[in-house]
């Protein structure tokens, strides 16, 4: 019996164009949703925010972006490995983008935060709570994955010189410590007793996991610096992400400490409370010290000729840890001169934020940041 000859299927040239867009988009762009996210959350948190309903509205706007760009980055990176797994699979390889992996938990962190801290005003209380749940365990998931992963990469794969470390290697290191303290915000929300106090424990202990490491990692840093000299102008912006670890380790402790009453017994909440201004307080000064210096040799590479790129991303998600860190204190501490060090770090945050987004939104519409890295 005959049979129709079936026409061929041709593939559509739609689609691999599509694709092609997003061959050197790689994990760093999920720094664009965490700095994002970041603006929102610091915003809603300055001390003045509650007598200022159009900065909350703001703010709220603005996390809703982040979710959007979250959405986007998240359906071109499932491109970028279904049709270029060569290419992801090089930046795996590579020691300077394997690091940014730690930027998709951070992304998922920092999104699911803002849900239940300004996002509930647009999606309501019970989509922010659900959207929190599911966005909080993943991306906790792949940051401790991730902070095993990729230094396991860099001790096996990788081929690293004493002279190539770089503030890009605490990147998977820092996603525990903003689960740590993105955690405390759904303790309330558990059932009373054993479920609450784990959770508050195991935000403490990621607390340790990324504190510990990243204490190990900084003198390798520093050492760099002071032996081969300042990073290459366009790495400039890298030096802020030594703030990340800082900032969102005094948010942490302090995050802890608000939710232990209730769930730990007394002694150790009363301990939580001084442990955060015990730890806070020199920490938002070392971050301070830190900050000065990167910046002065960032306006040293700007005059050498630094041009933007998605490093500039660098100076708005680690100086917005800094933010809420030092909100926190001033929560606990009543300390007026602290409400005017938060306010000043979210004005440099927002500056910062206002400056990269806009050009990055130019630089997809012209392609130039979607091109291959110039080598």
């Amino acid at each position: 019996m005959a049979t129709a000859v079936q026409p061929l299927a041709l593939p559509s040239p739609t689609r691999p164009r599509r694709a092609a867009a997003v061959r050197h988009l790689g994990p760093n762009w999920y720094a664009s949703v965490m700095g994002t996210a970041i603006v929102a959350t610091a915003g809603t948190g300055l001390p003045y925010a509650a007598r200022v309903p159009a900065l909350r509205t703001a703010c709220a706007a603005v996390w809703a972006l982040s979710l959007a760009l979250l959405v986007t980055l998240l359906v071109a990176r499932a491109l970028h490995w279904i049709h270029h797994r060569d290419q992801a699979r090089a930046h795996l390889l590579d020691h300077a983008m394997a690091p940014f992996y730690g930027c998709l938990a951070m992304a998922l962190l920092a999104v699911g935060g803002g849900s239940l801290v300004v996002g509930r005003d647009w999606i309501g209380a019970g989509a922010a709570l659900a959207l929190d749940g599911v966005l909080y365990t993943t991306g906790t998931l792949i940051g401790v994955a991730a902070a095993v992963a990729v230094p396991y990469l860099m001790i096996v794969r990788h081929r690293v010189e004493p002279g190539q470390a770089s503030p890009v290697w605490l990147l998977p290191l820092v996603p525990p410590m903003v689960a740590a303290a993105q955690g405390p915000l759904l303790v309330p929300h558990l059932p009373a007793g054993q479920p609450r106090e784990t959770l508050l424990l195991a935000c403490y202990a990621m607390f340790g996991m990324s504190l510990l490491a990243t204490l190990v990692m900084l003198p390798l840093i520093l050492a760099r610096l002071l032996t081969k000299g300042p990073l290459p102008p366009a790495l400039a912006p890298a030096l802020f992400l030594v703030l990340g670890p800082l900032g969102q380790s005094v948010t942490a402790v302090a995050a802890t400490a608000n939710a232990a009453d209730g769930v730990v017994p007394a002694p150790y909440a009363r301990g939580l409370g001084v442990l955060a201004l015990v730890y806070g307080v020199p920490v938002i000064g070392f971050a301070l010290l830190w900050l000065a210096l990167s910046a002065v040799l960032t306006v040293r590479a700007r005059r050498q000729g630094m041009r933007f790129s998605m490093t500039w991303w660098a100076f708005t998600f680690p100086v917005g840890t800094c933010v809420t860190g030092a909100e926190a204190l001033a929560r606990r501490t009543g300390l007026v001169a602290v409400d005017v060090l938060a306010t000043g770090l979210f004005v440099l945050l927002a500056t910062a934020w206002a400056v990269a987004a806009p050009a990055t939104g130019r630089g997809v519409v012209s392609g130039e940041l979607l091109a291959a890295p110039r080598r």
